[in-house]
């Protein structure tokens, strides 16, 4: 069985044990409170899946998310309408991607470190902008469609958008020539350039996506949780990065696939809705959250292995051909 249909089915297995033996997991507000929770994680797990597929990384989509909050809530206290803010918040995750995307494709630096160091520059830039202040007073309409959900059904508003963005990356991804490319790039990078792919080019449009996804995710949080502040989405990049792995995604690139990738996604969203209904510490979530990562970082990698060394023993112990006879 392949990892990512593995994740599947322990997500199969988690929610019948969830909806079995957790109390009022399966009422319909607690339902659409873990699919409006986890949304965030899913929209940046989008573009963050292809970007780790080329062999990339982008640790400050948290960070991003909070500045385009911080920036909302601003934006708003200065008397301006939402519908010109959030075009705004969504050029402002355009900037932040190009500053990540230029400094990795242009000079060269490792994604890592490039975005370890703007994840803080940018929550520095959003505490600057909104200070210690929280906007809570967005219209009610806008919040309404953040938090809110279908008559009595547990289906959230802002399901439906996300699954439209999620039908566009399964086929940009598993069925263009983008999604080609970035397979290639991920598996050599060197090999793509001489094959003819934009490597740089590929690489710094993905870095923009998930600068835009992310910033859509700083505006849909605000929104979700009635609440602008800069420290919004603080800790989310760890959230997608062990939902991303979690899928199956190799993080050295080259292989994966989104149907893995939201599936890890919502595992590890039931997992912390059903500890949490269980009453576990938020402290122990996170210590769960990190043993996830490190096992959706050694999983795959372990049974690539045993896989290998199956088929040395089986060649090893093929009878060698016998040679034609001779006429």
């Amino acid at each position: 069985m392949r990892w990512d249909s593995a994740v599947g089915a322990l997500l199969l297995v988690l929610l019948i044990c969830s909806f079995s033996f957790v109390d009022n997991f399966g009422n319909a507000l607690n339902l659409s409170f873990l699919i409006g929770n986890t949304l965030p994680i899913a929209l940046i797990a989008l573009p963050m899946t292809m970007l780790v597929i080329s062999g990339e990384v982008d640790l400050s989509v948290g960070s991003t998310a909070g500045l385009s909050g911080a920036v909302m809530g601003a934006l708003w206290n200065a008397g301006m309408a939402i519908e010109t803010i959030i075009p705004i918040c969504l050029l402002l995750g355009v900037v932040c991607g190009l500053v990540n995307g230029l400094l990795v494709t242009r000079l060269g630096l490792p994604s890592l470190a490039v975005t370890i160091g703007t994840m803080a520059a940018y929550r520095g830039i959003a505490q600057i902008v909104l200070g210690s202040d929280s906007v809570t007073d967005f219209p009610t309409q806008y919040l309404d469609f953040g938090a809110g959900r279908i008559g009595d059904t547990f289906i959230p508003y802002a399901l439906f958008p996300f699954l439209v963005l999620l039908a566009i990356a399964v086929v940009v991804l598993h069925a263009t020539p983008t999604g080609r490319s970035l397979f290639a790039i991920g598996a050599s990078e060197e090999a793509a350039r001489f094959s003819g792919i934009r490597v740089k080019r590929l690489k710094l449009s993905m870095f923009v996506t998930t600068g835009v996804l992310s910033a859509l995710t700083g505006v849909f949080w605000a929104l979700h949780y009635a609440s602008a502040r800069y420290d919004n989405a603080t800790g989310l990049e760890l959230s997608v990065i062990a939902a991303v792995l979690l899928g199956g995604i190799d993080f050295d690139g080259g292989k994966g696939t989104l149907g893995g990738a939201i599936a890890g996604v919502f595992l590890l969203g039931t997992l912390q809705n059903a500890m949490s209904l269980q009453n576990v510490s938020a402290q122990s979530q996170i210590v769960v959250t990190g043993v996830l990562l490190v096992i959706s970082v050694l999983g795959p990698r372990i049974g690539r292995q045993v896989a290998q060394a199956r088929a040395r023993r089986r060649t090893a112990a093929a009878p060698p051909p016998q040679a034609a006879p001779s006429t």
